[in-house]
């Protein structure tokens, strides 16, 4: 009996033991000579997640710079390849499928992957290595309203451009063309508020209306951030200590393409924790499937 039970006590501790692995996770730390600064990583984007640990725990981040920084927008490091000395198969070549999620907007300390534009990369594929945080300013709710409604119109004009460039619609597009030449201003606009919202819902559906949620707004009223870049880059983290690093990154004095004049580089490390203590001391929730 006695050596059941501590067979039992044996399979009770390894199940326990077993718990404590599975409730931890990681945080990353960077550290620069402004200071340090910690961010959580999303479980609801796991991709990103797991390659932006590997490439902190393989050291690839140590020596990198901050090389592009404008202050009131956002702060951008991790070039992998730009590293001094680095070898061709260290370099980071690949790209990451895009995982946007509405949960997760460019509020001031947001932790997101930088990308090719559209032109190039139309399913908004994230850099293997190169990410962005968060600085950015305060926005009024009637800006970012007018922001919204500037999305919307932005992408109709994206449509109708695709739409005249199809074989069908040539002889519509020699009509505008000859009435942008002869500057005819009335006749745009007649087009434009007859013809070409019909055009592009037939051709490509109803434009989704893109609009700010409460919680989007109260944060940019609030805190600040970038809502112009929202639904558009993948945002798959977030400084919860260490702003002040941020602010201080930001301000510094930049030339030519907002490289700072004097490098800052950063090194970066994962600190383990539990759950539990990451929730209590970043008020960060885990989705209910990891609790």
């Amino acid at each position: 009996m006695k050596n059941r039970n501590s067979l039992i006590l044996a399979f009770s501790l390894l199940i326990i033991m077993a718990s404590c692995q599975t409730s931890k996770d990681s945080v990353v730390v960077f550290h620069t000579k402004y200071g340090d600064m910690t961010a959580i990583l999303y479980e609801e984007t796991p991709k990103h997640k797991a390659n932006f640990l590997e490439l902190v725990e393989s050291g690839k981040y140590d020596s990198t710079i901050f090389h592009r920084v404008i202050e009131n927008f956002m702060v951008q490091g991790g070039d992998v390849n730009q590293k001094s000395g680095i070898e061709d198969e260290e370099k980071v070549n690949y790209t990451i499928d895009a995982e946007i999620h509405p949960d997760f907007w460019h509020v001031k300390g947001s932790l997101a992957a930088a990308r090719q534009g559209d032109n190039v990369n139309p399913e908004k594929k994230s850099s293997g290595s190169q990410f962005y945080i968060i600085h950015g300013q305060k926005f009024e709710k009637n800006d970012l309203l007018q922001m919204a409604e500037g999305r919307v119109y932005q992408q109709k004009q994206m449509k109708l451009r695709e739409l005249l460039g199809m074989k069908k619609y040539a002889n519509l597009r020699n009509e505008v063309i000859e009435m942008q030449k002869a500057q005819d201003m009335e006749g745009l606009q007649n087009f434009m508020e007859t013809t070409a919202d019909s055009l592009v819902e037939k051709e490509f559906g109803e434009i989704e209306v893109y609009q700010f949620t409460d919680a989007q707004i109260e944060d940019y009223e609030t805190i600040g951030g970038a809502p112009h870049l929202d639904g558009e880059y993948t945002v798959f983290g977030r400084v919860v200590e260490g702003l002040n690093v941020v602010d201080s990154i930001a301000s510094v004095r930049t030339v030519g393409a907002d490289k700072p004049v004097k490098d800052i580089f950063m090194t970066a490390e994962i600190e383990k924790m539990s759950k539990k203590k990451i929730t209590e001391q970043y008020a960060y929730e885990y989705p209910e499937e990891e609790k």
